[in-house]
C-alpha cells in the first residue's frame, strides 16, 4: 500500500514539474554599454557588433525572438539565447555595409520574459565612408576582381609586372 502511494506522489510530482514553463517566469535584463557610435568603416568593410547583456533577475533569461532594423544586419551562432540568473551572455550581430554611405542607426529588438517591457531595442551607429572618391577604371576593378578570387593566376603566370622580357627573333 505505501508503494503505490509513493507511486502516486512521485508522478503527481512530476506532472507538477511538467507545467513549469521558465518562460512564464519575468527577469529583469541589463545591456552593457548600449547606444554605441562606431569609428567610421568603408563601404564593404563587415562591422562585428557584440553586445553583453546580464541578467539581473532571480529566474532564467530566454530570448524567444531576435528581429534586426535591416537586412544588413546578421545574427552570429555566438549569441547566447537562455542566460541563467545573474550571469552573462552575448548578442553578436555582422553589419555588412556594403550597400550604404553615410551615417547609419541601426537597431537590435530582443524579445523574452522581461520583467519591465516586451522587448529590448540594442542601438548602434556608424559612419559608413566611400573607399575613394573617383569611379575605379577597368584596371583597378579587374585587380579587386583578382584579389577577391585569391590572385591564382598571379601566382601560376607572374605578375603583370615582373615577367621579365622576351625578343622577337626575325629570321
Amino acid at each position: 500500500m505505501k508503494k503505490i502511494h509513493i507511486l502516486i506522489c512521485l508522478l503527481s510530482l512530476s506532472l507538477f514539474a511538467s507545467c513549469f514553463d521558465p518562460k512564464n517566469e519575468k527577469t529583469q535584463i541589463e545591456v552593457i554599454d548600449n547606444d554605441r557610435h562606431y569609428y567610421p568603416i568603408q563601404t564593404g568593410q563587415p562591422l562585428d557588433v557584440v553586445f553583453k547583456v546580464k541578467n539581473i533577475g532571480s529566474h532564467p533569461l530566454i530570448m524567444t525572438d531576435i528581429i534586426t532594423s535591416c537586412g544588413c544586419l546578421l545574427i552570429n551562432k555566438s549569441t547566447t539565447m537562455n542566460i541563467p540568473a545573474g550571469e552573462e551572455g552575448l548578442v553578436s550581430v555582422t553589419y555588412n555595409s556594403t550597400k550604404n554611405v553615410g551615417y547609419v542607426k541601426h537597431w537590435i529588438e530582443v524579445y523574452g520574459n522581461f520583467k519591465t517591457a516586451a522587448k529590448v531595442e540594442l542601438i548602434f551607429d556608424v559612419n559608413v565612408v566611400p573607399d575613394a572618391l573617383y569611379s575605379k577604371d577597368y584596371e583597378e576593378l579587374h585587380q579587386m576582381e583578382k584579389e577577391k578570387n585569391g590572385n591564382i593566376k598571379d601566382l601560376v603566370d607572374g605578375k603583370a609586372n615582373n615577367k621579365g622580357y622576351y625578343m622577337s627573333f626575325s629570321e
